[in-house]
Order: C-alpha cells, then sequence, then structure tokens
C-alpha cells in the first residue's frame, strides 16, 4: 500500500488550519492567567480581610486630612500676608515635624505587626514603649529647627513681614509637637494590631473641636495668626488625648500591656535601624512634594496655583492607595509573624491587584472630568486650563503612584524600608527631580516639566517595587520576622553554652541556677510568672525546685528582648547620650536663634 504524503490532507478530513480562527484574544486571556496564578484561590476573602482595614484606615486619614482643611477655610477671610504665613507655617511644620515623626514610628509596622502576629503580645507593649522614648528624643532637634524658621524663610528671600509670622505660629505650636509624635505612635500601636476604627472616631471628634476652638480664636477673638496656631495646636492635644482616652476606657491595652519595664531601654538599635529608613522613605516623598511647590512659585503665580491644585488632587487620591498601604503592612507582617509565609505572599498579591484596580478607575475619573475638576478649585481660566493639561500626566502618574504606595507597605511589613529608602532617594534626586527642573527651567516647560520628570520617577519606582515583592523570598523573610518578634532563636543562637545562659527579666541580667544541659544542648526557658522572661531555645528536661520549665517543643517560646541583652551600667550610659545628644541639638537651635537675632538688630 503506497504511504500518503505527510504533506496531504487525509481524505474525507477537512482542512482544519483553513477553519481556525485567528486568536486576537490571546493576549488577554494570557495576561489573566498569569496575573490568576499570583493570586490565592480564597482571594475574596483576602479582598474581605484587605478591605476591613483599609476602609476605616481611609476614613481615619480623611479625618487628619479635614483638620487641615478646616483651619484653612476659617483663614480665608484673614489678608494675603496672613493667609501665606498660616500656609506656609504648616508646611514648615509638616515637613520638618509631622514626617519626621511619622516616618519614625513606621518601624511599628514592622515591629509591632509581625509580634502580635506571632502571639507575643507583651512585647507589642514594649515595643511601644521604646518607641514613646525615642520618638520623643526626636522633638529636641525638631525643636531646634523649630526656633530658626524665621531665619530660614529669610535666606529663601521670602517676605519678611510672612517670615515674622510664620515663625510666631511655629513657636506656639512647639508645645504639640510630642503629641503628633505619640498620636502617630498610637495609630500605629492600634492599627497593628488591625484595631482601625477607634482612630475614625477619634479624628471626627477632634474635627468639632477644630471648627468650635477656630470659631472662637478667629471670629470671636479675632486673634489672626496667633489664634489659628493655638486652634491647631489645642486640635493636636486634643486628638491624642482622645485616643488615649478611648484606648484606655475601653481597655484596648489589656493583652499587649504589661506596665513600663527596663526592657524598653534595650534594643534601640533595631528599632533605629527600621526607624530611620522608614522615615526616608516618607520624607524623601513628602518634601520632594513641597519642593515642588517652592519651585512652581519661581515661574509664575499661575504655574504655582496650577501645582497647588495638583497638590490637593494627589493628596486626596493618594489616600485611597494609602488605605492598602496600611492594610498591606497589617497583613503581611500579621501573617509573616505567625509563621505563614504563604499567607503573607497572598495578602502582597492581592493588596496590589486592589491597589491596581482602585487606581485605574480614580484615574480615569480624574483624566475624564478634569475640566469640570479644575474648576472645583478656582474659577481663573487659565490655572483650570493648565490643571486640565496637567490631569493628562496625573493619570498614569496616580496609577504607578498608587502602586509604589502599596508595595511600599509590604516593604514596611518585611522589614525591607532600607530598600525603599534607598529606591525612594534614586528615583525622586537622581532621576525625577534633574529631569523635572530640566524641563521645567531649561526646556521652559513649566509645571508641565516638573510633572514628566516625577512620571518617570514613580514608574521606575513602581516597576522597582512590583519586581522586588513578588520575587521576595517568602520563607527566609518569614524567618526574619520569627526572630525580630521574639518567637523563634537566631540560628547562631541555637546551640548555646548554657553555662553562659542569660534570661531578660524587666532589662537585668540574671543567670538561672540549676540549669543542666540537654543532650541537644538547646533549651527553652518559659514561665507563666515572670513578665518578660527568656530568649531561649529547644528544650528537654524540667528544673527541679522552680517554676521555669524546659520544654522540648519551642514552637510557642516567647520572649520580651531579641540578642544582646545590655547590663545596666551600659543601658545608663548609652540611654544618657542619646538624652544628653537630643537635649545638645536643641541648645545650638537656641545659640543660632540668639547669634542670629543679634546679628539682625
Amino acid at each position: 500500500m503506497e504511504e500518503q504524503d505527510d504533506n496531504q490532507p487525509t481524505t474525507g478530513s477537512p482542512d482544519t488550519s483553513v477553519l481556525e480562527p485567528t486568536k486576537p484574544n490571546l493576549f488577554p486571556q494570557r495576561l489573566w492567567r498569569a496575573t490568576r496564578r499570583l493570586l490565592p484561590v480564597n482571594i475574596w476573602q483576602e479582598v474581605k480581610d484587605l478591605c476591613v482595614i483599609a476602609g476605616p484606615v481611609f476614613l481615619s486619614q480623611i479625618m487628619v486630612y479635614m483638620v487641615n482643611i478646616v483651619s484653612s477655610i476659617f483663614c480665608g477671610h484673614l489678608g494675603k500676608i496672613e493667609l501665606d504665613s498660616v500656609t506656609l507655617a504648616v508646611a514648615v511644620i509638616n515637613v520638618t515635624g509631622v514626617s519626621i515623626g511619622s516616618g519614625l514610628s513606621s518601624a511599628c509596622d514592622t515591629l509591632i505587626s509581625q509580634t502580635f502576629g506571632g502571639k507575643n503580645l507583651k512585647r507589642v507593649g514594649t515595643i511601644l514603649q521604646r518607641g514613646v522614648l525615642i520618638v520623643l528624643l526626636f522633638c529636641f532637634p525638631c525643636w531646634a529647627i523649630f526656633m530658626n524658621t524665621e531665619q530660614v524663610l529669610l535666606l529663601c528671600r521670602q517676605n519678611p513681614d510672612v517670615a515674622r509670622l510664620t515663625q510666631m505660629y511655629v513657636m506656639i505650636f512647639m508645645p504639640a509637637l510630642p503629641a503628633v509624635f505619640l498620636y502617630q505612635l498610637q495609630t500605629r500601636y492600634l492599627q497593628n494590631q488591625g484595631i482601625i476604627w477607634p482612630q475614625v472616631i477619634t479624628g471626627a471628634s477632634v474635627n468639632i473641636i477644630n471648627a468650635a476652638v477656630n470659631a472662637i480664636f478667629l471670629y470671636g477673638l479675632n486673634l489672626g495668626v496667633v489664634g489659628s496656631a493655638w486652634a491647631n495646636m489645642i486640635s493636636q492635644f486634643a486628638m491624642c488625648l482622645l485616643l488615649f482616652l478611648y484606648i484606655r476606657f475601653k481597655k484596648l491595652y489589656v493583652e499587649t500591656w504589661s506596665g513600663w519595664s527596663w526592657d524598653c531601654l534595650q534594643e534601640w538599635g533595631s528599632f533605629i535601624r527600621l526607624a530611620i529608613p522608614s522615615m526616608l522613605m516618607m520624607c524623601i516623598e513628602w518634601w520632594s512634594f513641597e519642593i515642588g511647590g517652592f519651585l512652581a512659585g519661581l515661574v509664575s503665580v499661575t504655574e504655582l496655583g496650577g501645582q497647588a491644585i495638583m497638590l490637593e488632587l494627589a493628596t486626596t487620591a493618594y489616600i485611597i492607595p494609602l488605605g492598602f498601604s496600611v492594610a498591606a503592612s497589617v497583613r503581611v507582617g500579621n501573617a509573616l509573624g505567625a509563621g505563614d509565609p504563604e499567607k503573607a505572599k497572598a495578602s502582597c498579591n492581592v493588596a496590589i491587584f486592589c491597589t491596581v484596580f482602585f487606581s485605574v478607575i480614580t484615574s480615569i475619573f480624574l483624566v475624564v472630568l478634569k475640566d469640570e475638576v479644575a474648576y472645583i478649585f478656582t474659577p481663573d481660566r487659565e490655572i483650570v486650563a493648565l490643571v486640565s493639561r496637567l490631569m493628562l500626566i496625573f493619570g498614569p502618574f496616580h496609577l504607578c503612584d498608587a502602586m509604589a504606595c502599596t508595595c511600599g507597605g509590604v516593604l514596611r511589613g518585611t522589614g525591607k524600608q532600607k530598600t525603599g529608602a534607598i529606591m525612594n532617594a534614586i528615583g525622586y534626586y537622581l532621576v525625577g527631580f534633574p529631569i523635572g527642573i530640566s524641563l521645567m527651567f531649561a526646556a521652559k516647560l513649566g509645571v508641565m516639566g516638573l510633572w514628566l520628570g516625577m512620571l518617570i520617577c514613580v514608574f521606575l519606582q513602581a516597576s522597582f517595587f512590583l519586581t522586588f515583592s513578588l520575587r521576595l523570598n517568602w520563607s527566609k523573610v518569614c524567618e526574619e520576622a520569627q526572630v525580630r518578634a521574639g518567637v523563634k532563636p537566631k540560628k547562631e543562637e541555637a546551640e548555646p553554652d548554657v553555662s553562659q545562659l542569660e534570661i531578660s527579666c524587666n532589662g537585668f541580667a540574671m543567670v538561672p541556677d540549676g540549669i543542666t544541659q540537654s543532650s541537644s544542648n538547646q533549651c527553652a526557658i518559659t514561665s507563666a510568672e515572670v513578665a518578660g522572661a527568656a530568649v531561649l531555645p529547644d528544650a528537654a528536661e524540667e528544673i527541679q525546685g522552680d517554676e521555669l520549665l524546659i520544654q522540648e517543643d519551642s514552637a510557642n517560646v516567647l520572649v520580651n528582648v531579641v540578642g544582646e541583652v545590655l547590663p545596666v551600667k551600659q543601658l545608663i550610659l548609652r540611654r544618657g547620650l542619646a538624652l544628653g545628644s537630643a537635649i545638645i541639638s536643641l541648645l545650638i537651635g537656641v545659640v543660632i536663634k540668639i547669634l542670629t537675632a543679634n546679628g539682625n538688630g
């Protein structure tokens, strides 16, 4: 029988190659399948869990934002110099004060979320105590800057009257800075335990107080700039105090607070190593937009007006991804502390997915309604036309910025703030600003050029952060988190010399008597009676005549101090030096203030 040629169609069989349709929808299908592989099977449950946190965070941020909005509305009847002074003073306070405290407090997004996830609840309270002491020390250098606000503004060629009134506002606000820092810490303490609604409730209450105080000082007493400053200071104190009282009377602290402990003086190095990069991550971005507003003022009044409106829109739109950023940080940190890397990975991927979804909707909405949105802020047609053009850039900018924001939350939840700080510095100061300023002045594109540079910056950031987040070694990050949470010993400490074994109890070093070395040369000590007991590995036998038990299963071993326990003398020396350095920074500010005042006189 003659063989059939492979190139000839089989008799009676249709030529399917002719009937085979083209595949125009292959790319969307492949994209969806690739996206679906990144998402967990129970995606909708994870979306629900994220939104339970992100929704209240969104509302609480609105409440905080409204405090400044209400203050600006009440200041609207003041003269131009007075209004400019209040606006400038608030910017100075945000840049040199609020951003510092908020950034430093973000270390708790790693430490508290992971520790709470690991169920080492009493250590959460110790971390809060440590944070209180550290952020309060940073008030001193901030105060030094506050005291010299007028001199700095005069160097920047600001109007002398504006500089003088700005200095007056900042000096009145100075006592409220610790309250601002402590409020930031309290919010981190609660939100990393998944408790968000108290911030919403207290925020709404403070807005009522803020409106009443502004009405009394500005309309009733006609105090002008001074009245606005006093109103702001009182509102910040009220915000901190109301949240503290809510925590106190609702007993939200009971499971995580066992009273002040000497252990809060330990581990400052590990806290600072997270706090400084966290601060830089936030401040680099925050400062960039403030500098952008200053540069816009050098071009023209129209450009400054357009930039001011775009900053308001950017701040408002940013609140949505900020909610998912916080939710991602909490969910990822809790899962890593609990030893569940797969859950952490799922939370990361779903948070990014939700952010993209909502930011695309927001971007489309703003681009389509660009003219109408601009008219909400001003009737000036030149500014409206400028904002309409800028909105075409802002659409993709917001999408990239939102993705970078949520990925930043993942970095905080995993303890990778150093990577985020480096990337922010490169993106904004080595890429975004050089390109933006060149287009702004050399190419004479004005604010449009600045936003083009920022768009390039956030695109690179989003690409890097997204790649970094999706390629994380989750198992390794989980091990690091459990060590940080005090539920798992470091590998190098897995086989300690029992003769050198020490227990941290309220910050003092003690060597327990009667501990015998097990066959595995490992031991774990737990105690229901001693708060802050013990960072020790696997165990083998019971200590006779002691309440401390050596157990074979180390899965539930909880410790209050991770790493080296400093003796009392070293604690006094090191913490004394920290306090002394903070006070010296304030004294330097006082000296500069006196010398420059004499020079001006």
